[in-house]
């Protein structure tokens, strides 16, 4: 009797424990997601009805793989080819209009004081939950919320100060005079050559970060070749629907990113153990550590002051993955618009050898006087922001605009399509003007131009991404002329930047 008995209640706790599951696996991916589409359409949005599970994910990946599987004419739009899903879904319902990730409605924002608001208010509109995988690749200042991103924050700021950065900029010479001699050694009698720019610009912007970021170019490397192989796989990664738990099967792709993920931490942490006995050591990661030195000898030792060596190292990969990938890309960006501009590209060389003559060193007060390349970096930057689309949600019920929204939604703040919206930047907003930024005094209204993002959370890193640009162009505009060769094939591909799928050949010409 009393087996029977204890039998009926594991019967009753199994029932009650299936129920309750089948109850929040429905409630996750049917119930809540048509309730938050029935208060969507209530304020006045529109989108395609929720699809069980995938949402829009099947389509998006569909349209993506048709969009982006042959290149585009170079004077072509490219945010049907960056982002056609998306732009499918504006040019379909407007706006004031949304898209299914999996089971999560995101909002498209593109009204200015909309961008304004969710970036300015970045404890309201947070950055989103990723992928877990994806945080083996990209983590600390950038995905950190509330106090703990505030302590970073605090830490980090002193590495970046503008007073640093020259201090940093010497570090920058040695690897760009060595891109120089490499291009000048392929170059036949005739003085001139057909060079696809992209390895050696990635190659470049690596070396620079790993010399700037951690005093050594040879240990930044190692580094820079792990993070090569999750950065192919993180497009897919990203869009897809992750799986509570997956990460923790022994599949073959998680087995993959955990050991790269290994490999990365001990090299970093051999990084910092070294760089930890030599207190003068003025690279990016020996500023870091002073920094949050000061706070432990300020505040005393306590988890909720200084950072912990694991998030030193998080920082430090993010110094590295971020600042090689948003440098190269701006840099690639900027040598083919002016490869095809070619009045723009004599305008700044012209600048360049005013300033600093044929071989004379590159400085900082120098670069700060290159009114024309600044001109064209920023262009460059409208036109080919390093993330074409932002994303943020919120945990609670907001207004915005007037909309009041409910918590779970997520946003999307579309920098490419902004940046190139004829009612913000006129009838020639698709086309390459640097003109519209010579007043440096006017800046762009808020929420018209964020490539570095804005408000508390724009990216810390901008200035040293800017004066390696600057920089390596001015060295470049000294040494070659270029253009676009006959074989270039323009296939802008967004990654965690957007970069060149085939490449960018390009015919240098020896000065």
């Amino acid at each position: 009797m009393e087996m029977t008995s204890n039998l009926a209640i594991v019967i009753a706790i199994a029932f009650i424990l299936v129920m309750t599951w089948t109850w929040k696996i429905l409630s996750y991916f049917w119930f809540r997601p048509k309730m938050l589409e029935r208060y969507l359409r209530d304020q006045g949005l529109k989108g395609n009805p929720y699809s069980l599970g995938f949402g829009d994910l099947k389509c998006m990946k569909r349209m993506t793989i048709d969009a982006q599987s042959k290149p585009i004419n170079v004077s072509d739009d490219i945010i049907p080819y960056v982002v056609p899903f998306h732009y499918h879904i504006i040019q379909k319902y407007g706006k004031k209009s949304f898209i299914w990730i999996g089971p999560n409605p995101i909002i498209n924002i593109l009204e200015p004081q909309m961008i304004k608001d969710v970036l300015f208010n970045y404890k309201t509109f947070q950055k989103p939950s990723t992928n877990p995988l994806s945080r083996l690749l990209v983590s600390g200042l950038l995905v950190l919320e509330g106090e703990k991103w505030a302590k970073h924050r605090k830490i980090l700021s002193p590495a970046f100060s503008i007073d640093k950065i020259k201090q940093l900029l010497p570090a920058m010479i040695p690897s760009c005079s060595q891109l120089m001699r490499n291009w000048e050694t392929l170059m036949p009698s005739q003085g001139s050559c057909e060079i696809d720019v992209w390895p050696y610009l990635e190659k470049l912007t690596s070396n620079i970060i790993s010399q700037v970021a951690f005093g050594s170019s040879d240990e930044g490397k190692w580094i820079f070749q792990l993070q090569e192989e999750p950065v192919k796989l993180m497009h897919q990664i990203l869009n897809s629907i992750y799986i509570p738990g997956w990460r923790f099967l022994p599949t073959k792709l998680n087995r993959r990113l955990k050991q790269i993920n290994l490999e990365t931490r001990v090299l970093t942490r051999n990084i910092i153990n070294k760089r930890e006995k030599e207190m003068d050591s003025d690279d990016l990661l020996g500023i870091l550590l002073e920094s949050n030195r000061k706070e432990i000898q300020e505040h005393g030792d306590h988890g909720d002051v200084a950072m912990s060596i694991d998030d030193v190292i998080e920082e430090c990969k993010l110094f590295y993955h971020a600042g090689q990938e948003t440098t190269s890309t701006l840099l690639l960006w900027t040598m083919v618009m002016l490869g095809m501009h070619k009045n723009w590209q004599t305008r700044a060389r012209d600048e360049v050898l005013q300033v600093f003559g044929n071989n004379n060193p590159i400085t900082m007060a120098g670069l700060n006087h290159l009114k024309i390349m600044t001109m064209i970096l920023k262009e460059v930057l409208r036109l080919y922001p390093p993330a074409a689309i932002m994303f943020r949600s919120t945990h609670k019920k907001i207004k915005l605009g007037d909309m009041v929204l409910p918590p779970g939604v997520g946003f999307a703040l579309h920098t490419a399509i902004v940046h190139r919206d004829t009612e913000i930047w006129g009838d020639d907003a698709k086309e390459f003007n640097p003109e519209r930024f010579a007043v440096a005094s006017e800046t762009p209204p808020a929420g018209t131009f964020f490539p570095f993002s804005l408000g508390p959370r724009i990216c810390i890193g901008k200035n040293v991404a800017m004066a390696a640009a600057k920089m390596t162009l001015a060295m470049i505009l000294q040494h070659f002329t270029f253009e676009l060769s006959p074989s270039y094939a323009h296939a802008p591909f967004p990654v965690l930047t957007t970069k060149p799928r085939f490449g960018a050949n390009m015919i240098l010409h020896k000065i």
